[in-house]
């Protein structure tokens, strides 16, 4: 049986942890909320609670750590209005704790944002130019880890995150002036973001870097339209005076090099 920490059992990690478990693995997990505790643990994760600054971590970081063959690092930058944060110097203050835990291997939860937004095939050799702050900090992030000879990490850059309770046309449903309207969407569905990682560790996958993103690119406009409708919301207006600009991100080595087959096709 594997040992694994989760840091981080937020919208991802928490039904990430619940699906190892039910593979029996045995797992560890960490909340910055006192409250989510108890959550945790009565899914049956050794919870800890843990938030990581960019000088120092609170909580039993040793503890947490300890034992543990695989750590999964799932705490995306927030850098969105007052909050920014500078995540690569969180990255660099957890390093020392993973150095001496003696983990051996690292799943980093990373981002397609670290490639530039333009209308290009993207695949693992494209050479990453982000545009955004998030995706310059996480490019960074990876870089740290997967240069760090005590350990082997794996980048996962997935697309748009989506979910049953997560989705984006609930924020562009009814909206106007739509930018990118003839731009490929880049999606993944939590099931496979799961499914993925998990296939990750079954097969001991280490060292690596997987684009995640589901092989279906219809255009914003035709996809976004068509799922409002599917689900009685507004239909969004798309701006189409502007020239659009998307990348298409392709996970070809997902099924190649993993073997893995997406559960969740048509998004």
């Amino acid at each position: 049986m594997k040992n694994i920490s989760i840091l981080g059992c937020g919208w991802l990690g928490l039904p990430l942890a619940k699906s190892l478990i039910a593979k029996r693995f045995s797992v560890k997990g960490s909340t910055t909320s006192l409250e989510k505790v108890s959550v945790l643990q009565n899914a049956g994760i050794d919870a800890f609670q843990i938030a990581l600054s960019e000088k120092e971590i609170s909580g039993e970081m040793d503890s947490f750590l300890s034992n543990s063959e695989i750590l999964i690092i799932d705490i995306p930058p927030k850098l969105r209005g007052n909050a920014s944060e500078n995540f690569v110097a969180k990255i660099k203050t957890l390093l020392p704790f993973i150095e001496k835990s003696g983990i051996q291997r690292i799943i980093f939860v990373s981002s397609t944002s670290v490639y530039t937004d333009e209308n290009s095939i993207v695949t693992e050799e494209s050479i990453p130019q982000p545009d955004t702050e998030s995706g310059k900090q996480l490019l960074e992030a990876e870089q740290i880890l997967q240069s760090n000879s005590n350990f082997k990490t794996t980048i996962v850059r997935f697309g748009g995150l989506i979910g049953e309770d997560r989705h984006p046309i609930r924020f562009l449903a009814g909206r106007q002036d739509i930018e990118n309207p003839e731009a490929p969407i880049n999606l993944i569905h939590q099931i496979d973001c799961i499914g993925i990682i998990e296939s990750i560790i079954e097969q001991d996958f280490f060292g690596e870097t997987f684009n995640a993103v589901t092989p279906f690119h219809p255009t914003r406009k035709d996809y976004y339209t068509q799922k409002a409708a599917a689900l009685g919301l507004s239909l969004p207006e798309f701006n189409e005076s502007k020239r659009s600009v998307g990348k298409t991100i392709l996970s070809d080595k997902i099924a190649t090099v993993l073997g893995y087959t997406f559960q969740n096709k048509t998004l």
